[in-house]
C-alpha cells in the first residue's frame, strides 16, 4: 500500500474530499504534473512535503538576481539586529513586479487551500477561499496589506532561529519555500530544520536538504495529528542550520499578507 492509499484509509485525513484543483502555467510547466493528494499524504505523514523540482536553474538565477535590486523590495531585515539569527531577507514590495513570484503565489494557492480546507474540520478551524485574490481582500479588510513573499540570503556562518511566520490575525495555515541554490555546489551546510512539538511527548526534529528548484510545503503554525481522543494540534516551527560555505538563497511564498 503506498502512502496515498494509506491516508485514503484513515478517517478524517481523506484527500478525496473534493478534488484538488489542477493548476498549470506556461512559466512553470511542472505545476501541471504535481500529485496533490500524494503531497497531502506526505504532509500528514511527515509534517513537511517536498515537491519535485519546479523551477529551472535559469529561473532560480533570475530570482537570486532580484536580491540586488532595491526597487523591488518594501523592507530589508538584517537578522542579527533582532536576534533572529544571521543573514538577510527582503520582502517584495509588489509580487506582480516579479512575474515568477506572482505566478507561483497565484497558481500554488488553490491546491494549497484545498489541503488547508481538509485540515480545517480536524482542527475545528475556519476554511479559506479558493482564490488568492479573495484571501488578500480579506487580509486588506483586516489591515493586512503588506505583501509577504520574500527572498532569503545566507552566507558562511548565517542561520535562522526557529520561528513561525504569522504577521496578523488572518493566517493561512500553509506556506512553501523554494531552494534557489544547489546544495553541495553553491553552498554547504544550511539544512532546513523543522521542529514539531508533540503534547506530553518530546519534540521531533525534521531536517531536509532540498535540491535546486524544489519546494517545501509546511505548516505556518501547527498541523493536525491523530491522538487517543481525536485530532490535536502539533505546533511547528522552522529555521535553518548554519551555512558552512558559499551562498544559500531561498524564496519564501507566504499567502496571507502582513499588517
Amino acid at each position: 500500500m503506498d502512502q496515498t492509499e494509506l491516508f485514503l484509509d484513515l478517517p478524517g485525513l481523506d484527500p478525496g474530499t473534493g478534488d484538488a484543483p489542477r493548476t498549470a502555467h506556461d512559466a512553470v510547466p511542472a505545476l501541471a504534473d504535481l500529485d496533490w493528494p500524494r503531497l497531502y499524504a506526505q504532509l500528514n505523514e511527515d509534517g513537511v512535503a517536498l515537491t519535485p523540482p519546479l523551477l529551472s536553474r535559469e529561473q532560480c538565477r533570475t530570482l537570486i538576481d532580484t536580491f540586488d535590486d532595491p526597487g523591488l523590495f518594501r523592507s530589508t531585515v538584517v537578522m542579527q539586529r533582532y536576534e533572529f539569527g544571521r543573514g538577510t531577507y527582503k520582502y517584495y514590495a509588489d509580487p506582480a513586479a516579479v512575474p515568477l513570484v506572482r505566478t507561483l503565489r497565484e497558481q500554488l494557492y488553490p491546491p494549497m487551500a484545498w489541503m488547508a480546507n481538509q485540515w480545517a474540520p480536524l482542527l475545528n478551524e475556519r476554511t479559506f477561499p479558493t482564490a488568492l485574490d479573495d484571501l488578500l481582500a480579506e487580509c486588506a479588510d483586516n489591515g493586512q496589506s503588506r505583501p509577504t513573499p520574500l527572498i532569503l540570503d545566507y552566507r558562511a556562518g548565517d542561520y535562522a532561529c526557529l520561528h513561525q511566520d504569522i504577521y496578523g490575525d488572518i493566517v493561512f495555515p500553509l506556506q512553501i519555500a523554494f531552494m534557489l541554490s544547489e546544495p553541495g555546489q553553491d553552498f554547504t551546510g544550511g539544512e532546513n530544520v523543522f521542529v514539531e512539538q508533540r503534547p506530553r511527548s518530546q519534540s521531533r526534529a525534521i531536517v531536509l536538504t532540498p535540491r535546486l528548484g524544489q519546494g517545501m510545503i509546511f505548516p505556518v503554525r501547527h498541523r493536525p495529528a491523530r491522538g487517543p481522543h481525536g485530532h490535536r494540534r502539533h505546533p511547528m516551527r522552522h529555521g535553518t542550520n548554519a551555512v558552512a560555505s558559499g551562498r544559500r538563497t531561498t524564496l519564501g511564498i507566504i499567502f496571507h499578507n502582513a499588517r
